[in-house]
């Protein structure tokens, strides 16, 4: 089971013992991915479809709990797409009424039953309710991806206002939510990882959140090591390509000008150097008689270099 589908089932274990918490949720799941047809006698019934068994249980439960009403429940087998959907149903026109006055959708469906636009903000005053109605949105139709591969949270909205509405509820919280428009979607979505934790809270996936930040925990982990490691290595190069530059310089004033008329110091830095090529400039300077420190040794070795260079300089002149 893929991480997204965790949360979900997590999710849908957690039926609140409030009835408008239960009542939030419902309307995510009908705002979401739920329909209500109206037939010619202008009686309503509702329809919520989902590819989740458990979210369908969870839609179906919420309805009995909430309302003592018994659903219908579909399932239909698409052979070709090799999927499974269901449905959960309220064909009577009483019990679906009672739904929608509950949740306060009986005015979005006046014209017909097609359009679903944002749930009444009544529904989502409570900090609860917005909670309950984050859960439930994501429940419809949100999902979430591998966090060992990235940290990426959206809801897919089929509405504009749907999606504005559940952008700002995000961002009642304090996250940085963000949306866009794909295709003929609006998306609402949480890039950063501590963010995607935040909101496993919001909607009381506690399971999943410490999942979640093991996985962070253990990237940051590797990561560290992964810099120490680069910049450790890093440091070896630069400390092996300045050793080999300061063997080429020695051995080419050795081989033009000689060490007899260099200073004591210098020579006995330049021997050292020769003798020790792979050690570095604290271990060379501790070698020495008596022992010199790390800048002092530094001083000796670029004081060759730039003899050295000078040599070069008026050797190609006499060239």
């Amino acid at each position: 089971m893929s991480f997204s589908g965790k949360v979900k089932e997590e999710l849908a274990g957690n039926i609140s013992p409030a009835r408008h918490c239960r009542i939030a949720e419902l309307a995510a799941f009908i705002g979401m991915c739920g329909t209500v047809a109206i037939n010619s006698f202008d009686q309503y019934s509702i329809r919520i479809h989902t590819e989740n068994l458990l979210v369908a249980r969870k839609v179906f439960t919420l309805i009995q709990k909430t309302f003592n009403i018994k659903a219908d429940a579909s399932v239909r087998r698409n052979i070709s797409k090799q999927t499974v959907s269901y449905a959960v149903v309220i064909r009577r026109h009483e019990d679906a009424l009672r739904i929608l006055q509950a949740t306060k959708m009986t005015e979005e469906y006046e014209d017909n039953g097609e359009s679903i636009h944002a749930v009444d903000p009544l529904i989502v005053q409570q900090t609860c309710c917005k909670r309950a109605f984050l859960r439930g949105a994501f429940q419809a139709s949100g999902s979430m991806s591998d966090p060992n591969k990235s940290y990426h949270f959206e809801i897919v909205c089929s509405t504009e206002e749907m999606g504005k509405q559940v952008c700002t509820l995000m961002q009642s919280f304090s996250m940085d939510a963000k949306t866009v428009l794909r295709k003929k979607s609006y998306v609402v979505y949480l890039k950063e990882g501590s963010q995607i934790v935040d909101i496993l809270n919001i909607m009381e996936a506690h399971v999943s959140l410490m999942e979640l930040e093991n996985v962070r925990i253990l990237k940051e982990m590797r990561n560290t090591v992964n810099r120490k490691v680069n910049c450790e290595t890093a440091n070896i190069n630069k400390t092996v390509s300045a050793a080999v530059k300061q063997v080429e310089d020695i051995t080419y004033l050795k081989e033009t000008i000689g060490f007899e008329n260099l200073p004591e110091g210098l020579v006995e830095a330049a021997l050292a150097r020769l003798a020790n090529p792979d050690l570095t400039l604290k271990e060379l300077g501790a070698i020495l008689n008596p022992p010199v420190g790390k800048s002092g040794i530094n001083h000796r070795l670029r004081k060759l270099s730039e003899l050295a260079d000078k040599v070069r300089q008026e050797q190609g002149g006499l060239l």
